[in-house]
């Protein structure tokens, strides 16, 4: 009783999952439910990003991701390579295990070191940073982030030419951040802190990790069309289930339910010729200043299951999203996990926290689109 009560709360205090659904619903009246709303699912990203999800929770119940931080962060000597090291973690870690898992991993990580080293200035513009790091990170690859996922799958484009699209973004962007981390407060001196605060708090099972390292590969080769999504998610499926079946149920199983409801409501509006002509004709050639808007208001992943039924130049809507991350605190909903994990240790700087995100968003957001006007 308690676990449904869980679950019921967790979906009522989602209001993206809840408007994702409530436009399906809608939508059904204008489309009857049918057989061909199973064409509207596309299973192959749920498939590939619930093993995805479920492998790196499998990492990160063995504590790597906080092994390798501790590693990196015992070599450090200043304030200032302490903040570059936190923030670089989240910029490449969330290449691989996308930007809601680098937040959720290395902020409450960060705000303990901090905490202990008695840098607490540093806390908010560190955090902040980390948060676009994370954003813009995880745009390089198709795995960094569920709206690069399902465009990825959905252009069938070489691997080659999506790296080759996002990576003079992703450049730019790790010169952004390393130029900003120049300019962070109380950064000289040296470290007053414990070295027991750097080490991790357990060691994970080697044999466990080596499966889930393993299990990852097979992901990766699957992403890349190598091996049939369904076979990848029945080898996740049963080896996980063996090793440690708790693990299936940690999958964020509420963006998965999201991108079904957006994905339903896309679908039947595509029916509708009155509302696909319109659409249409908002979103060609301006593929790219639509998703930045969108994705002010609704997200970036919601803005891609959306305008992607309705354009051909899916590069200007690649680029588009996964710039319009940055911007307003909804703007990527991953920002919405360093937002609370802040706020839970200081709530009373809820102001300042949003001020100083807002101010560097926009800061970031402003250049990335000046870039994208230049090289577009």
């Amino acid at each position: 009783m308690n676990s449904v009560k869980a679950i019921f709360n967790k979906v009522k205090s989602d209001p993206v999952l809840i408007a994702a659904w409530v436009l399906a619903v809608i939508s059904a009246f204008f489309v009857h439910p049918s057989r061909e709303y199973l064409g509207y699912i596309d299973f192959r990203s749920l498939g590939i990003l619930w093993g995805l999800m479920v492998i790196v929770q499998g990492l990160k119940e063995n504590g790597v991701f906080e092994q390798v931080a501790g590693s990196l962060l015992r070599k450090v000597k200043s304030p200032w390579q302490l903040s570059l090291v936190l923030v670089a973690l989240c910029f490449i870690s969330s290449m691989f295990i996308t930007n809601d898992v680098a937040l959720i991993t290395f902020v409450p990580f960060a705000i303990m070191i901090l905490k202990g080293c008695r840098k607490e200035k540093l806390m908010i513009p560190v955090v902040v940073l980390q948060t676009i790091a994370a954003n813009l990170g995880s745009m390089l690859t198709p795995i960094g982030n569920p709206q690069n996922l399902y465009l990825f799958g959905l252009t069938g484009m070489p691997i080659g030419a999506f790296l080759g699209i996002m990576l003079p973004y992703t450049l730019a962007a790790a010169v952004l951040l390393f130029v900003s981390t120049l300019f962070l407060p109380e950064k000289k001196g040296t470290l007053a802190t414990n070295s027991d605060i750097m080490e991790p708090e357990k060691e994970g099972s080697k044999k466990q990790i080596a499966v889930y390292c393993a299990l990852f590969v097979i992901a990766l080769l699957t992403v890349l069309r190598v091996i049939p999504w369904y076979i990848t998610a029945l080898i996740i499926l049963f080896t996980v289930m063996i090793i440690s079946p708790k693990i299936i149920g940690r999958a964020d199983y509420i963006l998965l339910l999201t991108f079904i409801g957006f994905f339903i409501f896309t679908g039947n509006m595509a029916k509708i010729h009155s509302v696909s002509d319109f659409l249409k004709s908002v979103v060609e050639n301006h593929e790219f200043a639509v998703a930045v808007i969108a994705s002010q208001f609704i997200s970036n992943v919601p803005a891609t299951l959306m305008l992607s039924g309705f354009t051909g130049s899916y590069t200007e809507l690649l680029i588009g999203v996964n710039v319009g991350g940055l911007g307003t605190l909804i703007a990527s909903m991953a920002s919405l996990i360093s937002y609370k994990s802040y706020t839970q240790e200081y709530r009373e700087n809820q102001g300042k926290y949003l001020l100083v995100f807002t101010l560097m968003n926009v800061l970031y957001l402003a250049i990335l689109v000046v870039l994208h006007l230049i090289i577009g």
